[in-house]
């Protein structure tokens, strides 16, 4: 009888993943910390903006923790949090230097994360990076 085997996979949460995931982790206290403060001190001068940041920070803790899981259920969320964060940084991006009105603050996407040195931007781009380097082998 032949045993079949699924494909193995390489852990998302070893070698440069832990780099990965403590940048993640560095971004979520950042983007928490400050939509926090800005929604509890001046939440009426620009909601839109504050609840993007508070959304930047919700995505950057989920993928944090995906990455760290390992486990297929782990990537999977990952993945989406990539996708949605990627997703998210050009759309605020572009929106945000096209009518400069429509967010009177900077969210942590804003001119595609300029204000973090452009981090939020490439970040998603090398976790979707991450995940495909470490999927499933394929025969």
């Amino acid at each position: 009888m032949v045993e079949v085997r699924a494909p193995e996979r390489k852990r998302t949460n070893a070698g440069p993943g832990r780099l990965l995931i403590a940048v993640y982790l560095l971004f979520a206290i950042a983007a928490t910390s400050r939509a926090g403060l800005q929604i509890a001190t001046k939440f009426d001068e620009a909601p839109v903006a504050y609840l993007l940041s508070a959304l930047a920070a919700a995505i950057y803790i989920v993928a944090a923790v995906g990455l760290a899981r390992a486990g297929a259920t782990g990537r999977r969320v990952a993945l989406a949090c990539c996708a949605v964060e990627l997703v998210g940084v050009l759309g605020v991006g572009v929106l945000s230097l096209a009518d400069p009105e429509l967010f009177p603050d900077e969210t942590v996407w804003s001119g595609f994360g300029s204000g973090y040195g452009y981090i939020p931007l490439v970040l998603p781009a090398l976790g979707l990076l991450w995940l495909w380097r470490t999927r499933a082998a394929r025969d």
